[in-house]
């Protein structure tokens, strides 16, 4: 059985940490245990010491900027790669995405 995301939380949360935004919402608690999942796999790092802004001290990881391609809403399509990650086992886990992402027509 596949482990579901909510895409649009952490297509959000992406986008947050790409502008240094912190997230404020009704699911703050649920945004920040992906936060904390996507900072544990590698789609998000920390910042070093002394980085400011309001970003939750972080950014995106090379991985991170392909993932918020992939499940981008603004981008016309973004249902197949999301069905696609949605058919994985976790598709969060780095090494299947990094296959997922590899594939041309999925990227």
């Amino acid at each position: 059985m596949s482990k579901r995301y909510d895409w649009d939380l952490i297509e959000r949360l992406l986008h947050h940490v790409q502008n240094s935004v912190a997230i404020e919402d009704a699911s703050e608690t649920h945004a920040a245990e992906l936060r904390a999942l996507l900072l544990e796999r590698g789609f998000i790092a920390a910042h070093t010491s002394g980085a400011g802004g309001s970003g939750e001290g972080a950014t995106l990881t090379a991985n991170g900027a392909s993932l918020l391609a992939m499940i981008d809403s603004s981008i016309p399509g973004n249902d197949h790669p999301r069905q696609v990650l949605d058919e994985q086992a976790d598709a969060l886990d780095p090494a299947t995405f990094d296959e997922v992402a590899s594939k041309a027509q999925i990227a």
